[in-house]
């Protein structure tokens, strides 16, 4: 490809990354609105859609205070890793 072709690709990405942007930031906005009406309920239904709102409870690693408390262990597990980051400016 020549540098005007990539120019013209770069523009293209750049012009569909914001269109993605938008329409993320719509489809937050909307889910919110559909939070706030449903306000305490876990569940709403809406003509054939169920909508689902509920609690989930999860466990993570506190690898900071890991760090902290067993440094050696941390050193012992951690695994480094080495990928390639697509960027455009």
């Amino acid at each position: 490809m020549s540098i005007n072709e990539i120019e013209g690709k770069v523009r293209e990405l750049r012009q569909l990354q914001a269109l993605i942007e938008e329409a993320q930031a719509e489809a937050e906005n909307i889910k919110d609105a559909i939070k706030a009406h449903m306000g305490d309920s876990e569940e709403l239904r809406a003509g054939e859609y169920k909508v689902t709102w509920k609690a989930v409870t999860a466990s993570r690693l506190d690898s900071k205070a890991l760090k902290a408390a067993l440094p050696e262990v941390v050193e012992r597990f951690t695994k480094t890793t080495t990928t390639r980051r697509f960027c455009v400016a």
